[in-house]
């Protein structure tokens, strides 16, 4: 039997980057891009490399190009990073695994290093090919937290719950990271929203701006831990944004959602460096009448827009500076 998992990138509406820090987001799944992980039953235990994983290059110039790209480390130390974890949890839980080997590949198109969860979207695919295999039901919201804990323990990836729980559920969620929830059940509280209810949206991304989540919110994190006033009162207003989008969104005021959106990126600007091409690329999109926050750690923008002309006149700006636009089709 060959088992096939897929997953996709995830796209923060409103709320990030508070999900790490007792938070409140709204995401959602889009399926344009996919990470798929392939498992069949083997004599031996063996992970098969994809393209993120050669060690073959024409030239430095190749080499320096691909690590620009996508970092010094490809998928495999995702994927076994994510058998060890399945393999602890189940050992943890007294659950019995029969003994049997297999082989696992994986690919996945979702642009790399830009805020859209590529990596935890492997990890989630990896992890439900091993649920599959191995007949292990394993609840959305444990999921979630066995998802961040192969980035965050095994791999020390600084990383929230945000992505994997939208990775999880596999539908639009409202996601209230509050802090007595997590310390008592270890995840927050969870609604699903229908994807109906969401405003017509963009996403645009310039492969070049990869940068990964674990440079961005080093120097947040650190100074969280400080209780710099400035840092703590943006993360109160990311809680209050997302809640006022969600009552928006399940209200049918769309509306609004969009100027909603441009606080929580203006808010972030206030409190975190933001490079000047992924400034960019938010200024050029909201001269177009769009409104435009990140949709994760930067790389990647998301936004409102009033109508098709202005989605056309958004595309030829941003195409302008080699950025790419689509609609997402989102996933639920």
């Amino acid at each position: 039997m060959i088992i096939r998992q897929v997953s996709y990138p995830r796209a923060a509406l409103i709320g990030n980057p508070s999900d790490g820090y007792y938070g409140k987001t709204i995401a959602f799944l889009f399926s344009n891009f996919r990470a798929e992980v392939i498992l069949y039953e083997s004599p031996e235990l063996e992970i098969i490399p994809s393209e993120f994983d050669t060690a073959v290059f024409p030239s430095m110039k190749s080499i320096a190009a691909h690590v620009g790209l996508y970092g010094y480390y490809g998928g495999m130390r995702l994927l076994k990073a994510s058998i060890k974890k399945f393999y602890e949890y189940c050992r943890n839980k007294k659950i019995i695994l029969e003994s049997k080997n297999f082989t696992l590949r994986y690919c996945s198109n979702i642009p790399f290093r830009l805020g859209l969860a590529g990596s935890s979207a492997i990890i989630t695919a990896c992890i439900r090919a091993l649920m599959q295999f191995y007949e292990v039901d394993i609840p959305r919201p444990i999921l979630a937290n066995l998802v961040l804990s192969v980035e965050t323990e095994e791999l020390h990836i600084s990383a929230g719950l945000q992505d994997r729980v939208a990775q999880a559920y596999e539908k639009p969620v409202f996601m209230d990271f509050n802090e007595d929830l997590m310390k008592r059940h270890g995840y927050g509280e969870y609604h699903e929203i229908e994807p109906k209810y969401f405003p017509d949206l963009y996403i645009a991304y310039k492969r070049d701006l990869s940068e990964g989540s674990e440079i961005v919110h080093y120097s947040f994190r650190e100074r969280y831990n400080l209780k710099d006033t400035s840092v703590l009162d943006a993360i109160e207003s990311w809680k209050l944004l997302t809640d006022e989008t969600y009552a928006a969104l399940i209200s049918g005021d769309k509306k609004h959602i969009g100027e909603l959106m441009n606080r929580n990126f203006d808010i972030r600007k206030n409190v975190m460096n933001i490079s000047p091409s992924n400034l960019q690329m938010v200024e050029i999109a909201r001269r177009t009448g769009a409104s435009a926050k990140f949709t994760g750690s930067g790389g990647a923008i998301i936004g409102t827009y009033p109508d098709n002309s202005s989605l056309e006149e958004l595309k030829v700006r941003l195409g302008e500076i080699g950025v790419d636009v689509l609609i997402p089709k989102i996933v639920g």
